[in-house]
């Protein structure tokens, strides 16, 4: 489509006619003035001469005296027409003038115009271009594609040969230049200076900043114009401020000369175009960040669950087509809630980041490490056995077990972890999707179980799933048991090794169900850890073990002291202090009466909490017993950095110490050993009056067991 430079104008026509019209009228105006001055400048000598002659006319007296009147008269009369022209001559002097004046203002007001008021054709061709500007999310992702699309309808309406747009760049500015058409090289090489220097001039940018150019070639056009000179329009980013996506202006290149109305249009297009082009921009930044967050963990980078679904069942669809293998690797960071709480969140989300750019180390390529939140990580492993995935998995956990974190700080303090890791293999453990990531989880909470900082591989996913089902009915049993005030402490009597008196009792859970049943606490307590119960069943138990104390002592007048076990996870909340204080002050309980007990693995695991948990605990007046002493691997290390009023030796070594000389050994040494830091013991699992003697022999102060005294409903 081609339109001319020029257009037939009915405010043009109108512009010519005003003036020719005026001018005429002006022209006449000056011909009549000269007309009528002439006319009276001849009446006026005419009529001089007459009155200078008549009295010379005159024959006698009378005929004197009657000329002279006419003389006087003719005089009279020549006054007039002096005094006439000369208001005539002022009067068409004011006329001219007026005109003159009207002439010049209706050129004005009828150019004005003409700059205002734009062709009804102009204002199609602008609507032609606006319509086919219209964001959609294709255009938006593929901006530079949709910029090209714009310019060749853009061109269809308003023929011209180059456009540019300048953004602000990561060391300078980036100019994309677009040429419609084909050039020359050497064409191009002028352009490319030239147009580089009138944006940066038109956008007052100094001319020595770093440019990046970056050229684009629209070809697909009907007709192309060849130019000499190049007519640039160009419209910046008001008040010189960088806009929407970082777009500094767009420039508008034409080698033919362009109409005012044309330029007017073209300028409230350009507008446009530095809206459309910037918001394009930042749209397809923003849509990329979000479909990389749709799939990336924003914290480490890793790929998150969304991710490990899909690649999961992509891997799977692969595996089956090419009857191959691959393994899931399921891992979990041991106590690392500790870190959050002993050091806060942005330490703990910097050890995160850490570990999983030291993850993705150890891995090969083509696994896919993925955060599935908080401390869980998971792997996937194409085409490993289980026994290559068993080797990286142990990989993974010693480079985490090496792994150590400096915390700035005065005290240059460092964070040392472990990770259990699950290990299942498809299609060995598993034949669908399902059933391998319930095995994995299973894996891994074997492992956890084990005693952490393990590897543990599936070894029966039947079996595990089964015991999955048995502990999720256990889990109801015990939530409808709680909720109908179905948990019952049992005390089981703790005596003194030396005299053989009562000395306190341990509190033990047990489940009375709707037939009457009494089901200990060794059947359901994993279901109450898996399923997040412990903490209910610690406050129930609590309740009721103070409520039978108060009991105790308004019938005999002696209150006896009581050892409440612990969930790990209180030590973590510390709420249960302020209950227990609460319950002791109103039942009236000395808090000294009252010892909390945790096994030695899980309150070793959280070592900076059980720091703070222990101090709260003696600030309140309540005693400490560490459980299962001995089992843990670094036992003695956790005497020398904590105080417990109460040490229980692990039942395994008292129960064997008639038969191991070397359990005898270890429970005499480590009994000595805790009373020189003066810390009690107390003997799980005395079975027989044949232990308890060699106990005493032993000098162990304290011991519980069945040969001692069952677990009972009531206190002896």
């Amino acid at each position: 489509m081609d339109f001319p430079t020029k257009r037939p104008s009915q405010l043009k026509s109108l512009h010519i006619h005003s003036i020719r019209t005026l001018t005429e009228l002006l022209e006449a105006q000056n011909r009549t003035q000269t007309f009528e001055r002439g006319i009276i400048d001849l009446a006026i000598r005419e009529v001089g001469k007459l009155a200078e002659r008549l009295p010379i006319l005159a024959d006698n007296h009378a005929a004197k005296a009657e000329v002279a009147g006419y003389a006087r008269r003719c005089k009279t009369i020549a006054a007039s027409l002096t005094l006439l022209n000369q208001q005539q001559g002022k009067d068409a002097h004011n006329n001219c003038r007026k005109i003159s004046s009207l002439i010049t203002e209706t050129h004005e007001l009828l150019r004005r115009m003409e700059l205002t008021l734009i062709d009804k054709s102009l204002f199609e061709r602008q609507s032609a271009v606006l319509e086919n500007i219209i964001l959609s999310h294709e255009k938006v992702t593929q901006w530079k594609e949709f910029v090209q699309e714009i310019l060749l309808e853009f061109h269809g309406f308003f023929p011209f040969n180059f456009f540019s747009i300048a953004f602000t760049g990561a060391s300078g500015i980036s100019i994309y230049l677009y040429y419609l058409g084909q050039y020359d090289e050497q064409t191009k090489i002028f352009v490319r200076k030239r147009l580089a220097d009138n944006l940066l001039a038109e956008l007052k940018i100094p001319a020595d900043t770093l440019v990046e150019l970056e050229e684009f070639f629209i070809t697909d056009i009907k007709q192309q114009r060849d130019f000499e000179e190049i007519e640039t329009i160009t419209v910046g980013v008001p008040d010189e401020k960088v806009g929407v996506g970082g777009i500094l202006g767009v420039s508008y290149s034409s080698g033919y000369r362009l109409t005012t109305q044309e330029q007017s249009i073209i300028r409230s297009l350009l507008s446009v175009m530095v809206m459309v082009v910037g918001s394009s921009k930042t749209l397809s930044r923003t849509l990329q960040e979000l479909a990389y967050y749709a799939e990336h963990d924003p914290l480490t980078g890793l790929h998150n669950r969304r991710y490990f679904n899909e690649i999961l069942e992509y891997e799977f669809d692969r595996a089956c087509r090419h009857n191959d293998q691959f393994a899931l690797l399921s891992m979990d960071l041991d106590n690392f809630k500790g870190v959050n709480d002993g050091f806060g969140h942005m330490v703990g989300d910097q050890v995160l980041i850490h570990l999983g750019q030291l993850l993705k180390k150890q891995l090969r390529k083509g696994d896919v490490l993925v955060r599935l939140g908080g401390d869980e990580f998971a792997v996937l492993l194409p085409g490993a056995d289980d026994h290559s995935a068993l080797i990286i998995a142990e990989s993974l956990r010693q480079a985490v077990h090496d792994f150590e974190f400096e915390v700035d700080g005065p005290y240059r303090e460092h964070i040392s972890l472990t990770t259990s890791i699950g290990v299942a293999t498809f299609p060995k453990d598993a034949p669908v999707v399902a059933d391998l990531l319930a095995g994995v989880d299973l894996a891994l909470y074997q492992a956890k179980s084990a005693g952490k900082n393990f590897v543990f591989p599936l070894r029966s996913l039947e079996t595990g799933i089964a015991q999955n089902k048995k502990m999720l009915g256990l889990s109801e049993v015990l939530k409808k048991a709680l909720k109908e005030e179905r948990i019952v402490p049992y005390f089981q009597p703790i005596m003194a090794c030396a005299s053989g008196e009562l000395h306190a009792y341990e509190a033990l859970a047990r489940l009375a169900t709707e037939d009457g049943e009494i089901i200990p606490a060794g059947v359901f307590i994993d279901a109450a850890d898996k399923y997040g119960i412990s903490l209910n069943l610690d406050h129930v138990m609590l309740r009721k073990v103070t409520a039978f104390m108060a009991e105790q002592y308004a019938e005999t007048g002696q209150m006896p002291t009581v050892f409440v076990n612990l969930t790990p996870q209180e030590i973590q909340r510390r709420d249960i202090l302020q209950y227990a204080e609460n319950l002791c002050r109103q039942q009236r309980i000395p808090p000294e009466k009252l010892v909390f007990e945790v096994t030695e693995r899980e309150a070793i695991g959280d070592l900076s909490n059980m720091r703070k948990f222990l101090s709260n605990l003696r600030e309140k007046g309540f005693a400490f017993a560490l459980d299962d002493f001995g089992s843990g691997y670094n036992s003695f290390h956790y005497l020398r950095d904590l105080h417990f009023e109460y040490v229980k030796i692990d039942g395994a070594f008292i129960s064997n110490i008639m038969e191991s000389k070397v359990d005898s050994v270890l429970i005499e040494n480590l009994n000595r050993l805790c009373q020189q830091l003066g810390m009690k013991t107390l003997a799980e699992f005395v079975e027989s009056e044949e232990i308890m003697a060699r106990l005493r022999e032993i000098g162990v102060d304290y011991a519980q067991g069945f040969h001692l005294g069952l677990p009972r409903e009531r206190f002896l």
